[in-house]
């Protein structure tokens, strides 16, 4: 085995580690799996960190967050300096610095973030931060640009042509262990228990921290619409919510449509949601725009079929009708014939085990040895 002294150091950028947040965990998990290669002395730049890992060495990088607009210039400054100060094989970023190696792009680029998806005009604070984006991913010394989803890529594509060559999606990772329940129907009979559902019951499972942005409100008009069409099943047909919104908004909402007990909040579930998933029978996410959407991954990786909108990232992983549907955000009408079509168990049998093999695919272990090919390119140019 190598000395510490002939280990590889790769840097890893993230403003919070380990935090609250889709790319702090996908890079928790991502960076923890490489400190499994022998080879590599894993350091990580964060203003914040958590974890129980004594693999990695932490160094802590100062943000001025006031005035704003300081905020994304003073993280890639005192990131830069902090780098200076040693000498790394390989800087990966996984947020907007002044130069990399390779770059994880968990979003959209800044700009059409702002003005396409957000409708705003730029502030101060905007401008810099695409400032800052646009010198790293222009930079030609940046080898890699690793957009999250194709549609991420086709964002960058356009707002950069000059990037093309240098792009290539890798999709996040999921750990298939937490979401392959060894007691499935004791957690399925509890959760629907909690929730007053019956066994029978067929269960569409949202999961959204906001309801707005993630499309709360077409998926209870295509309930309403399906238990219109289907009326005999009206009483076994439950949506059931886990996140945070305006819940007063959104039952007066299901009560316009007369489905006020078809649709059930649970609240947001900080810990154990995977037992949700393990409680539903389908997932659903019909959010207006999701740069990947990690709770499809955990929905497919859970043995569910998906229905989700063209918007949401993860269609990269669902084949239509095979272990899922992908479909117009407000086509109200092809959004519930899909739930129809999920009402028979034996499609959605097939389809949950065939969205369980795409999931395998896509295990923190197979995603670490693809990010390794990644940094053997890099440094067998040195």
């Amino acid at each position: 085995m190598p000395s510490v002294q002939q280990k590889r150091k790769i840097a890893v950028i993230i403003p919070k580690y380990g935090l609250t947040g889709g790319a702090e965990r996908f890079v928790a998990s991502l960076t923890e799996q490489l400190t499994l290669n022998p080879t590599y002395a894993i350091h990580v730049f964060a203003n914040k960190w958590i974890s129980n890992s004594e693999k990695i060495t932490f160094h802590h990088i100062p943000v001025i967050f006031f005035p704003r607009f300081l905020t994304t210039l003073s993280f890639a400054w005192f990131v830069d300096r902090a780098l200076r100060l040693g000498q790394y094989d390989i800087v990966h970023t996984h947020d907007r610095i002044l130069y990399a190696d390779l770059f994880t792009m968990h979003g959209v680029p800044h700009r059409f973030w702002i003005h396409t998806i957000r409708g705003k005009r730029m502030s101060f604070y905007d401008k810099i931060t695409a400032w800052v984006e646009k010198k790293l991913v222009t930079d030609p010394t940046c080898k890699f640009l690793l957009p999250v989803s194709t549609l991420a890529q086709e964002q960058y594509q356009q707002e950069f042509p000059e990037t093309r060559d240098r792009l290539r999606v890798v999709h996040p990772g999921i750990d298939l262990m937490r979401f392959t329940q060894s007691h499935q129907e004791v957690t399925r009979s509890r959760i629907r228990g909690q929730f007053n559902i019956e066994p029978s019951a067929f269960v569409i499972l949202f999961v959204g921290m906001n309801f707005e942005l993630k499309g709360l409100d077409p998926l209870i008009s295509a309930v309403a619409e399906v238990i219109r069409k289907k009326p005999a099943h009206a009483q076994q047909i439950k949506l059931l919510v886990v996140g945070k919104g305006n819940q007063d908004r959104y039952r007066k909402i299901a009560e316009n449509h007369g489905i006020q007990n078809t649709v059930i909040f649970a609240g947001v579930q900080n810990e154990g949601i995977e037992q949700f998933y393990a409680a539903a029978d389908i997932y659903a996410l019909l959010s207006g725009f999701d740069t990947f959407g990690m709770t499809v991954l955990e929905a497919m990786a859970s043995q569910l079929p998906v229905i989700i909108s063209h918007t949401v990232g993860a269609k990269d992983l669902v084949t239509e009708g095979v272990n899922g549907y992908v479909v117009e955000k407000n086509n109200i009408t092809d959004i519930s014939d899909r739930i129809i079509a999920l009402l028979n168990p034996e499609q959605r049998l097939k389809m949950g085990q065939a969205a369980r093999r795409v999931a395998k695919r896509r295990s923190w272990t197979n995603m670490a040895m693809e990010l390794t090919e990644i940094y053997e390119s890099i440094l067998s140019t040195r």
